[in-house]
């Protein structure tokens, strides 16, 4: 699609054209067909019908069907009813339908809206709403006939359209009954299915108004309905219900409450059932019927009766089989007359609707009637006894099946939604819903949620649908409450109790079953939505429900999902309720308005009542499962536990919280006596284990068991004396084998709890009575004969053994009973020969017996001396003290046991003996004590054999290094010296014995690592000797820092950093005499840190700096510690500043000290860290500066400059070749940063400059050395401005656009402003002189010279850029200006600067600068523009409409004194040319009198002449010479008076032609009747205004037009002549124009590149032009053709001028290279093409070179004339303005 299409105007266009309006035409047969198509229900037309009558207030309607006997089948020879009944039913088919009803008669508006389509009723009250219900009959008529009253409508078919004849019948034949009758476009349509027929009609009376239908077959009354209501109830809204709906539509004032009764008089024809061959043999005839009939209805209506019944029925085969019966039962009396009746609720809801006008609207325009104000919504339910009543009437009947005449009457499955009549949707609960003013779809079926305005309706009643249903559930409710109080007193009773709750279970089970909400069907939105304000419309979360204390609030009343026996008081859903409205539950429970028994609920009854031992099993069986399933924590247990009492036998009441434990019989026997805390075997026998756990209870334990027994022996109040266990030795026969059995199963701690419990008391019965554990023994010990043994059965030696009982006699006992034997002797032990026992024979004894031992017994053996000493008489030693008899250890000469015979360490007797305290081997510590006293004592012989034994068993007996090093006795001899040392003290490693440290011997050194001595010592005290004792020598700086440099790899950064500042190292300072000699005394010694020395011989900074060389290994050690191979800059830095002489005098060259300021300006930023120093550096003379010197001095200097004359560039050139350059050191606040070149050359002998390079530079101005330029002072003098200031505009334009380029280059660090700052504070002016004066401040020297170009600062005007008018510098213009756009500018900046401002952009592109960035920028600038000129047409616009007004104003009063009107519209006046002037025939002519005012057609002769050129006067104005012939150019386009009117193509059309004039009314013609007024001027320039926007520019790539074939023979102006055009696009100018050429062109780029300068000024000379007019840019179009006449033309809106005539006429003369005639020949083309423009923008209002055309042209040019005048004499300064010459050159054009 075209993009930008202005689809109003278009619009509006459409709707002004003077084409004759048409009508829309609907076909009416095809309208009504598709609108009956949407009706997809059955029964449709009596619905329709029924409605009809139920708005018309109708209390009874009749429907007669009317049939025609088969023609096949032959009446049966039978002439009873019955048979003649069911011939009908078969084989007859229908004729025609009539449905009466005694409603009001019609209305004339009724009358009306019946034969419009889509009208619908505009009662609100009344349930059409369409208009389409009545046209529903088209699906089984063809031409209906309505009769009502005395009114009669006919309608009939004209082809297919609709047609009716109305007709007034007299009063006497007219009656107050309505008919409608249908004749059946089909003549084989059966009889349809009397029983789904009834089922309907049954139902659409249960919500109408209507009392009685009934149903006719020819003359047989088959069915007739009644329908009686009982007087309305008011029902009690409560209060917890909000009656307003979410949204505000709708409030609920009222509900009433309403039962119905209704009668069924049918015969039994009506449950009969057709059998399968009748059946298929009428669907046959009516499928034959309906295909000879060509209407596209009868077909639909056929195929929806084929396929309705089934569908619709949706009878199980139960039923079906009920079905068949019962017709078999009813096929013999089909006449029989039977009666049924069905009792129903009815709940009417009286609603109030609140909409704003807005929704209204919508809703009256969606269905033609407003909303109503107020309305009604009724629920149909039906009770429990009355749905009870109906199904024993039913069962009682022998025909079932007549209840199927009230099937769909009680919602059996689901209710549906009555819009007067059922629809296809249902409710999702089993009451039916009526509401009149819910809008539906078109056909009836569904409810509309679409459309948004009546889906918000609709859902706001929905809602109140289900707030209408909970209001029916609280009265269902509140009956069944009344209810049960009823029975309850009559049961003399104020209690509700179980029977009163079994006899109305069923009750409650039906209404909850009945508002159970399923799926709705075909829209689940619509339950949906019932059932959400079902629940929300409560404003507490509760509602009433029945529960086994009657009808409470749910929130009260709980769901028993289990057994709960134990659980006395809460109310509950019975069981019966939860199983068959289960549904119901859920969603209760769901919404979490019923919950299950919680913790509380179980806590109250718990503190209401005690609980029974069965309860009390029950209840810690339903908590163990509960907490075991995570469903109770850890305090909900504990706190019903803690109010739970059960029975006790001990104490009466049983205290649940107080039970810590549970008993299990398979470790503790019942029938002994436990704890408190635990609880009874009888409440947990049948409780797992796991459930007690998780109730927190505990296994009752051994200890805590035994702990009771024991603490309460002695309390008869707990403990009987039978179950004492410290006292009677049955009780504790029966504890102790309990504890044995699980001896093993316990812990070591409960182990050592039994052992600390029992042994204290007499818990073990012995021979000799209850006695404590340590007081028994086994009973296998029979040393003695009076000991107490243990007497007990079934208990384990290890817990007997574990209490204490002693299997071995008490030492000191034994030692007793022994002395009184015979065989000991006081002495100790001797020889057994002589009958008495040795200390062997007492080892053995105790060895036997070594096990039964106890620990004390042990330890006493091991402090009791028993042994005697090899070689040593009868002293006995304690064990300990001994060694085993062993020759090894006889030779280190240690005491060595006496054990006669052969000892094994490994026998019984040895091991007691090791067990005792026996020493096997010597310690370490106990060799190196030994080893050292033997060398102290000189016996070298004993100290071998001792080490050889430590080394020959160090690893048998285990001996370890760390023994060895953590000795603090010296055992150890040294090589050099003869005294001992200890591991830690000596070393391997001989060059340790350059710091002081002992070297182990050499022969011991291979055993160095069992020894634990190391190779050096550690790193940090070679360190510490290293301090202590410092080299003084070069020779021990050699072997000590060698030795350092051997372990340079453990030295880490902590040891570099301490080492690095001690002074460590030796410096040899030689003394000097004061005569600078060398003096004869020996050389001193300096001691400094690594960190100050340097590495090596410099000869360069050895004179400043310390340098040693120790060797390669040393060197690297003095390097680890700080040592540097040479100094770095930050200390030459702080020498610098402290002796920068001496320095500068050690380098003894100036480039040697530049280098070392250029190393410390590189760590200027760590310099400036130290705050101090750089202060230091800032007061320190260390920087070197330069002043130049002329080579020869000039004699009587001035101290004051006058002029440039003794300071011109030729004395600086030469100045410069012969200078003499002073260097000397000095502060940084004394030295110049040289910035200003042109200054410093001026100045440079009073100066002196810092190092020309910029690390330096940057260098001294940190330290605070100033710019040159700050201290020069520059004071321009500006000459007087010039009135041409298009240099200045044009050069200010180019400067900011370069100086992106530019600036583009540079680091964002280095720019001081950009080119946005450029062009928000830069101006540039023209001047006519420049002259400069700069003063140096701290000298009074200045200069003085003149310039080209220079800024200045004031606070007027801001920064300013001065330029001569005579011409000026674009090398003095960058100097200018770099120091605004540089921070800090170099030579070469301003000559970059210079190259960009005077290169072409596509040079500049090849050389690589990024020129698009500008064209981008241009296209800006471009947008901008455009927004300024549809500012500038807006602004004319406004004019217009200003002088509209005034010109109104001035013809009111022109009317009350007429004046003589001017003959042309927009004419020049007096000094204009002759006017041409429309004759009587319509052609023009001139007057050849100007000053005449009215022309007849017998003055104008009937021959036109030719009017004077309009450019006589144009030329005079603008100075144009009229000789030359660029004005002859301009005479041709206004050419003479007799113009042709050529055919143009349609391509060459003006976008404006089509509307006559160009959108005004051209002046009427002359008349001899009076003056004719002149067009308004406001008119002319609004029409003027519009060719101006009618411009546009050229989108396409290519323009071709073929060359005219017709000939004009008349002479013709510069675009008559349309010759063919055949020019492609090639490329577009700097300015945004683009440029056609030929395409017979072939090298376009050859042609572009030549021409660019040229193609460069015609676009700003044309932009020039377009800019008068407030024209677009991009409208104008360059396009150029070797041959032909065409100096521009307008194609649609698009203007194309021809270079070649611009070349040829004026680009010579612009080149000239006088500025006054280059300015003069400017304006000549200016003019020229701006008359070029104004004709081809007249061709935007008039196609043809025509007198109008010529009109509109002159008008242009006046219209405008005053702005060119003004754009000539201020941009070009006319003739007599100052020539200006800019050093650039032409903008280039980019292919």
């Amino acid at each position: 699609m075209a993009p930008g299409v202005d689809y109003s105007a278009l619009r509006a266009q459409t709707l002004g054209s003077g084409a004759d309006e048409e009508a829309v035409t609907v076909n009416t047969r095809a309208l009504i067909d598709k609108v009956l198509a949407r009706y997809s229900g059955e029964w449709t037309v009596l619905r329709e019908l029924l409605q009809n009558a139920a708005d018309a207030s109708a209390q009874k309607i009749q429907i007669k069907f009317e049939t025609i006997p088969s023609a096949k089948v032959p009446v049966p020879s039978a002439t009873d009813a019955s048979s003649l009944l069911k011939h009908t039913v078969l084989h007859h088919t229908l004729q025609r339908m009539v449905v009466t009803n005694d409603g009001q008669p019609f209305s004339a508006a009724d009358w009306s809206r019946l034969r419009r389509i889509a009208e619908g009723n505009p009662d609100e009250t009344k349930i059409g709403a369409f208009g389409v219900g009545f046209y529903s009959v088209f699906a089984e008529t063809e031409e209906p006939f309505v009769q009502s009253g005395r009114g009669a409508m006919a309608f009939y078919w004209k082809g297919n359209s609709l047609f009716t004849r109305t007709l007034q019948l007299p009063e006497s034949d007219g009656g107050k009954d309505t008919s409608f009758v249908l004749d059946y476009r089909s003549k084989s349509t059966p009889v349809p299915d009397l029983l789904s027929l009834s089922q309907f009609l049954a139902t659409s009376l249960t919500f109408v108004g209507l009392e009685t239908i009934e149903l006719w077959l020819d003359d047989w009354n088959i069915l007739t309905l009644s329908r009686k209501a009982a007087p309305c109830t008011a029902l009690k809204l409560p209060r917890e219900i909000e009656t307003k709906t979410a949204d505000g539509i709708f409030s609920i004032t009222s509900v009433e409450r309403q039962s119905v009764h209704m009668d069924a008089r049918y015969m039994a024809i009506v449950g009969w059932k057709q059998t399968v061959g009748s059946v298929f043999s009428s669907v046959t005839s009516a499928f034959s019927s309906a295909e000879k009939t060509s209407s596209g209805p009868s077909i639909r209506n056929f195929f929806s009766r084929l396929t309705a019944g089934p569908s619709d029925s949706r009878a199980s085969r139960v039923d079906r089989r009920r079905e068949e019966k019962s017709s078999s039962q009813v096929s013999e009396d089909l006449d029989a007359i039977s009666t049924i009746s069905v009792f129903l609720h009815i709940s009417t809801a009286h609603v109030k609707s609140s909409v704003t006008s807005s929704f209204s609207k919508e809703l009256e325009r969606a269905t033609k009637k407003p909303p109503p104000k107020t309305t009604k919504l009724a629920i149909l339910t039906s009770s429990y006894d009355e749905t009870c009543a109906v199904s024993n009437s039913q069962s009682s009947k022998k025909n079932t099946i007549s209840a199927d005449v009230f099937a769909s009457v009680l919602p059996a499955r689901s209710g549906k939604i009555f819009i007067g009549f059922p629809t296809a949707q249902t409710t999702g609960i089993l009451a039916h819903i009526s509401a009149q003013s819910i809008i539906p779809t078109v056909e009836r079926e569904s409810i509309d949620l679409q459309a948004r305005f009546i889906r918000n309706w609709n859902v706001e009643l929905l809602r109140v649908a289900g707030i209408v249903c909970r209001v029916t559930w609280s009265s269902e409710m509140n009956d069944i409450k009344e209810s049960l109080a009823r029975l309850a007193r009559s049961n003399t009773s104020d209690k509700i109790g179980d029977a009163e709750i079994k006899a109305l279970l069923p009750a409650a089970i039906h209404v909850f079953r009945q508002f159970t909400s399923q799926e709705s069907t075909p829209s689940s939105e619509i339950g949906q939505i019932i059932e959400e304000a079902f629940w929300t419309c409560n404003r507490k979360a509760s509602i009433e429900v029945f529960s086994n204390r009657g009808i409470l609030p749910s929130h009260e009343v709980r769901v028993a999902t289990e057994d709960l026996s134990f659980v006395e008081g809460v109310p509950v859903l019975p069981d019966e309720l939860v199983e068959d409205a289960k549904d119901f539950v859920t969603k209760i429970r769901g919404y979490g308005l019923v919950t299950g028994v919680t913790t509380s609920d179980i806590k109250k009854s718990l503190e209401d009542h005690a609980l029974s031992e069965t309860q009390v099993t029950e209840f810690l069986k339903w908590m163990g499962r509960k907490t075991r399933a995570s469903e109770l924590d850890t305090s909900s247990v504990k706190l019903l536990l803690s109010v739970a009492v059960g029975p006790s036998n001990d104490t009466g009441l049983l205290m649940l919280g107080t039970i810590q434990n549970f008993q299990n019989p398979s470790r503790i026997p019942v029938e002994l006596p436990v704890p408190f805390d635990t609880i009874p075997f009888q409440y947990t026998k049948n409780i797992p284990n796991n459930d007690l756990e998780a109730i927190g209870w505990k296994e009752l334990q051994i200890v805590p068991w035994l702990r009771y027994l024991v603490e309460n022996s002695s309390t008869r109040s707990i403990l009987k004396e039978n179950e004492d266990i410290t006292s009677s030795a049955i009780f504790a026969g029966k504890v102790l084998p309990i504890v044995s059995k699980q001896w093993d199963s316990l812990s070591q701690s409960s182990k050592a709890s039994v052992v600390e419990l029992f042994r204290s008391h007499t818990v073990l019965p012995t021979k000799l009575g209850m006695r404590r554990p340590e007081e028994a023994y086994f009973s296998s010990v029979k040393v003695f004969p009076d000991l107490p043994l243990v007497v007990l059965n079934g208990v384990k030696e290890k817990l007997l053994a574990a209490l204490g009982v002693r299997k071995t006699v008490e030492l000191g006992l034994v030692f007793e009973r022994l002395s009184t034997v015979p065989g000991m002797s006081s002495k100790g032990p001797q020889s057994q020969k002589d009958g008495q026992w040795s200390h062997v024979d007492l080892i053995k004894y105790l060895s036997s017996v070594r096990d039964d031992i106890p620990a004390q017994d042990i330890k006493r053996l091991r402090e009791t001396p028993l042994c005697p000493v090899d070689g040593d008489g009868d002293k006995l030693f304690k064990a300990s003290e001994l060694y085993e008899p062993k020759d090894s250890l006889r030779t280190l000469r240690l005491p060595i046991l006496r054990w006669p015979g052969v000892y094994r360490s490994g026998s019984a007797e040895g091991k007691f003996l090791q067990l005792i305290g026996l020493q096997p081997y010597p310690t370490l510590q106990t060799l190196i004590s030994m080893m050292s006293n033997a060398f102290r004592s000189g016996d070298q012989a004993l100290w071998n054999q001792i080490f050889t034994y430590s080394i020959a068993n160090y690893h048998i007996n285990g001996y370890t290094t760390a023994e060895m090093v953590a000795t603090g006795t010296p055992f150890l001899p040294l090589e050099t010296e003869r005294k001992l040392s200890r591991p830690t003290d000596c070393f391997l490693n001989d060059r340790t014995g350059v710091l002081g440290f002992h070297v182990l011997r050499k022969d011991l050194q291979p055993h160095a690592s069992m020894l634990g001595v190391k190779s050096d010592p550690p790193i940090a005290v070679c360190i510490d000797r290293l301090f202590e004792v410092p080299p003084k020598t070069r020779r021990e700086a050699q072997d000590v820092f060698g030795y350092f440099g051997s372990r340079l790899g453990e030295i880490n950064s902590s040891h570099a950093d301490r080492l690095s500042n001690g002074r460590i190292v030796p410096v040899q300072v030689s003394t000097q005499q004061s005569n600078g000699y060398p003096s004869e005394k020996r050389p001193g010694v300096r001691m400094i840190s690594p960190s100050s020395c340097f590495l090596g011989d410099d000869s360069l900074y050895s004179a400043v700096f310390d340098f040693v060389d120790f060797g390669p290994e040393a060197n690297a050690f003095l390097q680890r510690c700080g040592s540097k191979q040479e100094p770095t800059k930050m200390e030459l830095a702080r020498l610098s500043a402290k002796e920068p002489a001496r320095v500068l005098s050690v380098f003894q060259s100036n480039e040697k000290y530049l280098e070392l300021l250029r190393g410390i300006a590189g760590i200027s930023a760590t310099i400036k860290k130290d705050k101090l120093f750089w202060k230091e550096l800032k007061q320190a003379p260390f920087l070197l500066a330069c002043r130049e010197l002329p080579a020869t001095s000039r004699p009587n200097v001035p101290e004051k400059l006058a002029s440039a004359a003794d300071h011109d560039s030729d004395d600086f050139g030469e100045d410069r070749d012969n200078t003499i350059k002073e260097w000397s050191l000095a502060r940084a606040d004394q030295i110049v940063i040289v910035d200003d070149f042109f200054s410093y050359n001026l100045f440079k002998e009073r100066l002196l400059s810092a190092p020309q390079e910029e690390q330096l530079e940057q260098f001294y101005q940190s330290l605070g050395s100033r710019s040159l330029s700050d201290m020069v002072e520059e004071e321009p003098k500006i000459g007087t401005i010039v009135t041409d200031q298009v240099p200045s505009q044009k050069l200010q334009k180019l400067v900011i656009e370069r100086s992106r380029l530019f600036l583009h280059e540079y680091p964002y660090a280095e720019i001081k402003h950009n080119e946005k700052w450029l062009e928000k504070n830069l101006r540039v002016q023209t001047v006519r002189s420049i002259s400069l004066r700069r003063t140096l401040k701290a000298q009074k020297w200045t200069h003085t010279e003149k310039r080209t170009a220079v800024v200045n600062h004031d606070a007027a005007h801001g920064w300013t850029l001065w330029v001569t008018a005579h011409g000026y510098d674009l090398f003095q213009v960058s100097q200018a200006l770099v120091n605004l756009l540089l921070l800090r500018p170099k030579t070469h900046s301003t000559m970059i600067f210079e190259q960009i401002l005077s290169t072409d952009l596509l040079r500049l592109k090849t050389k690589g600068y990024n020129v698009d960035r500008i064209l981008k920028a241009k296209q800006q600038e471009a947008r901008v523009a455009e927004t300024l000129r549809q500012q500038q047409l807006e602004e004319e616009k406004q004019q217009i409409e200003e002088r509209a007004k005034l010109w109104k104003v001035a013809r009111a009063e022109a009317n009350r004194s007429p004046t003589t009107p001017l003959s042309m519209p927009g004419a020049f006046g007096s000094d204009s040319p002759d006017r041409p002037v429309r004759s009587s025939k319509g052609v023009l002519s001139d007057d050849s009198d100007s000053q005449n005012s009215h022309i007849n057609e017998s003055q104008s002769g009937g021959q036109a002449r030719k009017p004077k050129s309009m450019f006589s006067t144009l030329s005079k104005r603008l100075g144009i010479n009229e000789g030359n012939q660029a004005a002859q150019q301009i005479k041709d386009m206004f050419g003479s008076s007799n113009y042709p009117s050529p055919q143009l193509s349609g391509n060459e059309q003006g976008p404006l032609q089509n509307q006559p004039n160009g959108g005004i009314p051209l002046p009427e013609k002359y008349s001899s009747r009076g003056p004719e007024e002149v067009t308004a001027p406001h008119q002319l320039q609004q029409t003027l205004l519009s060719g101006i926007k009618a411009a546009r520019t050229h989108g396409e790539s290519s323009v071709y037009s073929r060359p005219a074939t017709q000939e004009i023979k008349e002479q013709s102006s510069y675009c008559d002549e349309r010759p063919g055009h055949d020019i492609t696009f090639a490329a577009e100018s700097p300015h945004g124009i683009k440029i056609f050429l030929s395409r017979d062109m072939t090298d376009r780029s050859a042609f572009l590149i030549a021409h660019r300068a040229g193609l460069g000024e015609f676009s700003a000379i044309l932009l020039d032009c377009a800019s008068v007019y407030a024209l677009h840019p991009q409208s104008i179009h360059i396009f150029y053709d070797e041959t032909g006449s065409t100096i521009a033309f307008n194609r649609q809106g698009s203007l194309f001028c021809n270079f070649r005539f611009f070349e040829q006429l004026h680009l010579r003369s612009l080149l000239d290279q006088k500025p006054s005639l280059r300015s003069k020949n400017r304006v000549d083309a200016l003019v020229y093409w701006w008359v070029v423009l104004a004709h081809e923008l007249a061709h935007n209002l008039v196609a043809a070179h025509s007198a109008e055309h010529s009109y509109y042209t002159e008008n242009f040019i006046a219209q405008y004339f005053g702005k060119m005048m003004t754009n000539v004499v201020g941009s070009y300064g006319g003739s007599g303005s100052e020539s200006t010459h800019v050093t650039s050159t032409k903008p280039s054009l980019l292919d």
